[in-house]
């Protein structure tokens, strides 16, 4: 319990500390949160949804752990939590599974909070983005909650970028929470660029009204330790889900990427998508699971992971799940994992393409098909750009994020 108990202590010691430098919407939530993580401690490998990422190690190492408050875009859009009004903030801590012993600790510690609010019949023009950067003198944690909400009618793109700094070690946690009201749309990215030093643990929470679109990708470049989440609920009719994902790991980094697609009620569909590269001694894992309870007739489901393991030490991990309760649905399932095609390979050294660079379009080909689905073409035209030269080895640093630009 060592990696637990410091945890505990903390907030024994600092809540005060942090209640007062945080607002009543986030501070009613913290002491059943820090007691369901006393009582469950971090998850072992043993439970089904953590069965191939160490949690507790990658919490076991002191970290300092930042309680200022986050400065905030101007936007009509983005708010801290605590200035959301009432019709907002109320969806704060009711669509996260507060029984995960990670969105538990995350909502204990959580120093601060970013709203983004898209109120009835708007369509937002301009995406939305949001840059967390990770720089400290000394180990540091951060703990980062974000709350989204469209009421009916309203349409939004947000882009999630997080960055870190080069020489240190970070570890942070992010629980976000989704509320997209009937016949809402959004485009949701999460892009990480950090750095081989970095823990991430990213939960994503969304919940979905009628006749909704929602599409989410996942988009790591370059990280240390990666583990991402994301739960959607269709809990409203006609309303269709896409989860997409592209994962590129060498050296010893590890990606794991763990869904949940929960149909509630009929007629919905949901399309998920996720690849992998991965050279060296990377790991890569992938579960995810499709769930079709007995109401939900009609159902329209499919499910793909693909994954290029370009390496003889690197490793997958594949695990592709139906759980299927209905009878009048369509559902499909399916996962691979290869290696280089040597045949595509000796095709194109044949007409002199040398070999490095052969592999390096292979890679890209292989990631096209996911980046291509992007539809937010600045976006997408510079995710191409820096996919390349992520398989070119040249990791590109810049001083602001030009993600959009």
């Amino acid at each position: 319990m060592k990696s637990e108990q410091q945890y505990i202590d903390f907030y024994d010691e600092a809540g005060a500390q942090i209640r007062g430098r945080s607002c009543d919407v986030m501070n009613d939530a913290r002491d059943r949160a820090i007691g369901v993580f006393r009582d469950k401690g971090f998850p072992t490998r043993k439970v089904e949804r953590y069965k191939y990422t160490d949690v507790a190690a990658c919490f076991e190492p002191e970290y300092g752990i930042a309680l200022g408050p986050l400065d905030v875009a101007d936007s009509p859009y983005v708010t801290t939590i605590g200035r959301g009004g009432v019709t907002a903030t109320r969806h704060y801590a009711t669509v996260a599974d507060m029984d995960d012993p990670l969105t538990a600790l995350n909502t204990a510690l959580a120093h601060d909070g970013v709203l983004i609010h898209v109120p009835r019949g708007v369509r937002v023009e301009t995406p939305i983005q949001v840059d967390n950067w990770l720089r400290g003198d000394v180990p540091t944690m951060m703990n980062r909650r974000m709350l989204i909400v469209l009421e009916q009618s309203a349409e939004a793109t947000i882009i999630i970028h997080d960055h870190a700094d080069d020489g240190q070690r970070f570890l942070s946690t992010q629980v976000i929470e989704v509320v997209v009201m009937d016949n809402s749309s959004l485009d949701m990215y999460e892009v990480e660029e950090t750095n081989k030093s970095c823990s991430r643990f990213s939960n994503v929470y969304v919940r979905m009204g009628r006749d909704c679109r929602v599409k989410h990708n996942s988009i790591t470049l370059n990280n240390g330790l990666t583990r991402n989440l994301c739960d959607v609920y269709l809990q409203g009719e006609n309303s269709e889900v896409t989860l997409n994902g592209c994962a590129i790991g060498d050296g010893e980094q590890h990606i794991d990427n763990n869904t949940l697609i929960d149909h509630q009620v009929p007629n919905c569909v949901s399309d998920e998508l996720y690849k992998y590269v991965l050279d060296d001694m990377s790991v890569g894992a992938f579960a995810g699971r499709v769930l079709v309870r007995k109401d939900a007739q009609k159902t329209s489901s499919r499910e793909t992971n693909s994954n290029l393991c370009a390496s003889p030490e690197a490793r997958m991990y594949t695990q592709p799940m139906l759980e299927i309760y209905a009878d009048d649905v369509k559902c499909a399932h399916g996962s691979t994992v290869g290696v280089m095609d040597e045949t595509a390979l000796f095709y194109m050294r044949q007409r002199g393409v040398p070999e490095a660079l052969a592999r390096m379009l292979l890679k890209n080909a292989f990631m096209g098909q996911v980046i291509d689905q992007i539809r937010y073409q600045p976006l997408r035209d510079k995710l191409f750009v820096k996919v390349e030269k992520r398989f070119r080895g040249e990791l590109e640093k810049c001083g602001v994020c030009g993600l959009c630009k």
